[in-house]
């Protein structure tokens, strides 16, 4: 292992120090929410990547003596910390100790050869230490609800999936636990993601970005919730068009980055399709945000948790139901069997069709052009399931509105659909 740090480029080890930098981030967020602890976010990530550090280069020195001193450090540290009278602010000034002997053990890599990652490392630590009034503000802001969020979707990555069997089962070979739930875990993290900054950004930057990140967490919550406001205020009915078709779109957005994720090769045939919907529908949206009210009320959609357990064990078994149930109504029914599958699935939930058929496509038990065009129908099912939820909920003064960004979105999906 020495001889590689020696002989490489010298950041083998990056993603053990991210991962101690995600460890100590993931404990100091829940410390930093007490105001009687003595360290925060801040001092728990430099802790972790110190410790790192001193396991490192105990090993290019073949002494562990290294890594005991650096244990002394940070015991020393907390008693000094919680003996001395606090400071301003209640800083017992644990973070810039912390820095400093880990200023040390940066010097002390690039002695040994490990410039480049000593300096990666440096640059994310001053990161770490300036962005301090906003790392506070971001603990301070989150709930109880949302640390539980985290710590929920922590448990789906770090505990679940690593202990499922990597191996195909059931018809077709189509079914892999680990791969199954590395999908809900992929469709939790983007759903989460948007589920953080919808809570934590709020309103305060307007209707796009509303839309936005709705979209990434539900689009068919956002829609469910800007039609019922657009309906009971008519003022707002342009705002509640342009979030809901927003939010269709950010759809395609959220099926590029898993399309490119699960399935590099699928991306090109998928492209036209999604970016076709995406341009088309951005016309749209863009002539209603300019006859829309700046003084618009905005509402944030009441979305649930995308990580709880319940949620994504459902979408674990509607993923592997219908990625078994495309399977097999492609080999019986051949393609009108597989479009049946994505019209019936895509009506309330477009992600589980297109990573069922991503995954087929990756067994190669269907072509590129059977894989695009299913996703393709399940886009446009997905539409016309939310349409209808306008109609139903907001009324037909509102539907009026969306139908024109839909059509759009529908017309471009088509259109890259038909250049295939």
């Amino acid at each position: 292992m020495e001889t590689s740090f020696l002989h490489g480029n010298n950041i083998e080890a990056l993603p053990q120090f991210l991962t101690s930098l995600a460890i100590g981030l993931l404990i100091g967020l829940e410390r930093e929410r007490n105001p009687s602890a003595k360290a925060g976010l801040r001092t728990f990530a430099l802790v972790a990547l110190f410790g790192t550090m001193s396991a490192l280069l105990s090993t290019k020195l073949g002494s562990p003596w290294l890594l005991i001193a650096g244990l002394l450090a940070v015991a020393g540290m907390i008693v000094a910390a919680n003996l001395n009278p606090p400071r301003e602010e209640n800083d017992p000034g644990t973070t810039t100790v912390i820095a400093l002997v880990l200023c040390y053990g940066l010097g002390a890599m690039i002695w040994y050869g490990l410039a480049k990652l000593a300096v990666m490392l440096a640059i994310g630590v001053t990161a770490l230490l300036y962005f301090k009034p906003e790392l506070r503000g971001l603990s301070q802001k989150l709930t109880r609800r949302d640390l539980v969020a985290v710590l929920q979707f922590s448990v789906l990555t770090f505990i679940v999936l690593p202990i499922l069997p990597d191996q195909n089962y059931g018809p077709y070979g189509a079914f892999n636990p680990h791969q199954a739930w590395l999908m809900v875990v992929l469709i939790s993290g983007i759903s989460l993601a948007g589920y953080a900054a919808l809570h934590v950004v709020g309103t305060r930057y307007g209707a796009p970005l509303l839309g936005f990140l709705g979209g990434l967490v539900s689009s068919t919550a956002t829609t469910m919730i800007y039609a019922k406001h657009g309906k009971s205020n008519p003022v707002m009915s342009n705002l509640a068009a342009s979030v809901i078709v927003i939010a269709s779109m950010v759809v395609l957005v959220r099926l590029l980055v898993v399309s490119a994720v699960v399935a590099f090769g699928a991306l090109p045939g998928l492209l036209p399709v999604l970016a076709g919907g995406l341009v088309f529908g951005l016309m749209v949206a863009l002539y209603n945000w300019r006859k829309m009210s700046k003084a618009t009320e905005l509402y944030i959609p009441e979305t649930s948790n995308p990580a709880e357990l319940h949620t994504a064990i459902g979408f674990g078994l509607l993923y592997v139901g219908v990625l078994l149930g495309a399977a097999w109504m492609a080999d019986i029914a051949g393609n009108q069997g597989l479009y049946a599958v994505a019209l019936a699935s895509g009506l309330t939930d477009v992600d589980a069709i297109t990573l069922s058929s991503l995954r087929l496509f990756n067994l190669g038990q269907l072509s590129e052009q059977q894989t695009v065009t299913a996703i393709a129908l399940a886009i446009l099912a997905n539409l016309a399931f939310k349409f209808g939820m306008v109609i139903f909920i907001g009324g037909w003064a509102l539907a009026r509105q969306v139908a024109i960004g839909f059509a759009a979105i529908s017309g471009g999906v088509i259109a890259g659909l038909l250049l295939m």
